[in-house]
């Protein structure tokens, strides 16, 4: 008979924790449903998307970045965690990313609410820095595409309905003065 430490099996900590928030929500769209699992997902996001923030602002000196330093930021966190993430076009309206690797892997297939981390991260990066976002999740591993396209409208009113918005908030957070965000 074998010993555990002895065999070879895929798990380590970032397979523990991938599978960790796919079983998450798993459990949350079957007994909320889908459209409440992202929301919870949201609020998660949205909290990881200010501490992500702030550590781009501290590191960088600055109180506040450019759109161009938020799209650079947007792509670097992503290849941080894995994901293949880049720009495709962007201008003083919008940012258009593209995604060739999730970095759930595997894990994401299935879990549309799992895409709520990278709206709200996203969308709270950008609006904390650029005073607004809304955030249209076009095309997602996720839900079977092959690649992710992500674009982040930055003028109210300039992207579909169908958009996830982020504003500004009033007060500044303790990093300094730029701004918080709150999904519509």
């Amino acid at each position: 008979m074998g010993h555990p430490v002895d065999v070879k099996i895929d798990l380590d900590r970032d397979v523990f924790l991938r599978t960790l928030v796919r079983e998450l929500a798993t459990s949350l769209e079957s007994v909320i449903g889908l459209e409440e699992a992202s929301g919870y997902i949201s609020l998660v996001g949205q909290a990881v998307g200010t501490q992500i923030d702030d550590m781009y602002l501290k590191a960088l000196g600055t109180h506040q970045l450019s759109r161009e330093q938020v799209g650079e930021a947007l792509v670097d966190l992503k290849r941080r965690i894995n994901g293949d993430f880049y720009v495709i076009e962007q201008d003083d309206t919008k940012i258009v990313l593209g995604n060739r690797a999730c970095p759930f892997a595997e894990k994401v297939l299935g879990r549309e609410s799992m895409c709520m981390m990278t709206s709200n991260v996203f969308g709270t990066i950008a609006a904390r820095n650029l005073g607004y976002a809304s955030v249209e999740l076009q095309e997602t591993i996720a839900r079977g595409d092959v690649s992710c396209r992500v674009v982040v409208h930055l003028v109210p009113g300039a992207g579909p309905t169908s958009g996830r918005e982020y504003f500004a908030d009033a007060e500044p957070p303790i990093s300094g003065p730029g701004t918080g965000t709150v999904p519509a």
